[in-house]
């Protein structure tokens, strides 16, 4: 958490006469825009209005969310994005560590004048004016929680409020399954549900949204399902051609690579899908107990993340990616 004398420097820079912009990473998820959302109608409740950046599109299943039609998304928006930035006293940084994560808008972060507050559990941050990191928090809405609490404005979690964080929480934890979830962390749920977070409501919101498209792409995926390395490795996978031919939309293939997980005996899921537009692989892994992706993705792949989720790419053919990948794990004690 930030220091006492840090958080009464951050309070005199919340005042409405600030510009303050909230900005998130690429390719945002629950997390990102939960903890987005939730700070920026926190800080509503305390009269300053604040203006979210995405660099790009977020999935359907989040824009439920109390706000979400006043994200300004960069890649539709690129002016007033620019602009935003260009004219803000003070620029949170949620979920992400570094300004290569937040595409374009990384280069406009960088130059920018204003006061930079980075709030994010992932590991390695670069350097910010204010930083509050901790890797072993589950999700970067637990984070806003406990920097409401610092502020000691528990009193201004409203409804909206509630449901952001929920919403990043229940995410960014799989459902409240991995490892990283600790007593805090459904201690805190329970306050949210008290403030007006329905669970079953957001479960419905966010995860009964399945469009044929994605379920006839799961049904693909889980139809050629392999395993290696005597099972404790899964493998998935998905073509440009058969994301195009099946009506992919954005979110659709969230979460496929936790269903390698739930085969007996897999510690590691990897799940390697062509981007849609550019000729490299995206790659998503997730594990079991100790078993570290995140330095795996860093060593191999390009990429990072936590212990047991972790992003990469790879510039080879899908083919190729795999094949190698195959080869990497056959020597490693992964």
């Amino acid at each position: 958490m930030f220091s006492n004398q840090e958080i009464s420097e951050i309070k005199k820079l919340l005042i409405p006469e600030k510009n303050i912009v909230i900005i998130t990473h690429h390719n945002p998820d629950g997390d990102a825009i939960g903890s987005s959302l939730a700070l920026k109608n926190f800080l509503k409740n305390m009269g300053i209005e604040a203006t979210v950046l995405v660099p790009n599109d977020f999935p359907k299943f989040l824009k439920w969310l109390p706000n979400a039609k006043e994200i300004v998304i960069a890649d539709y928006k690129r002016k007033k994005a620019g602009e935003a930035i260009y004219n803000a006293d003070v620029i949170f940084c949620l979920d992400f560590n570094t300004a290569a994560r937040i595409g374009n808008l990384g280069d406009w972060l960088t130059k920018s004048w204003a006061k930079k507050i980075l709030i994010d559990h992932h590991q390695q941050p670069d350097n910010f004016d204010f930083v509050y990191s901790d890797t072993t928090v589950p999700a970067t809405c637990q984070m806003i929680y406990h920097f409401i609490e610092a502020l000691g404005e528990e009193n201004l979690i409203d409804k909206d409020v509630a449901e952001c964080l929920y919403t990043g929480i229940m995410t960014d934890t799989g459902g409240f399954r991995f490892r990283s979830t600790s007593s805090t962390t459904h201690k805190i749920t329970g306050v949210l549900i008290d403030k007006g977070a329905d669970p079953a409501l957001i479960s419905s919101n966010t995860w009964d949204t399945n469009s044929v498209s994605r379920l006839h792409l799961l049904a693909l995926v889980l139809g050629r399902i392999e395993t290696v390395k005597d099972g404790e490795v899964a493998i998935l996978w998905l073509k440009r051609e058969e994301l195009q031919r099946l009506g992919f939309q954005k979110g659709d293939t969230e979460g496929f690579v936790n269903y390698g997980l739930s085969i007996k005996g897999t510690k590691v899921s990897a799940f390697f899908m062509e981007d849609l537009y550019e000729d490299f692989i995206k790659i998503s892994f997730r594990s079991k107990d100790d078993t570290d992706v995140n330095q795996f993705s860093r060593k191999y792949f390009n990429g990072g993340g936590h212990i047991n989720a972790a992003g990469g790419r790879c510039d080879k053919s899908l083919e190729e990616t795999i094949s190698e990948f195959k080869e990497i794990i056959e020597k490693e004690n992964i």
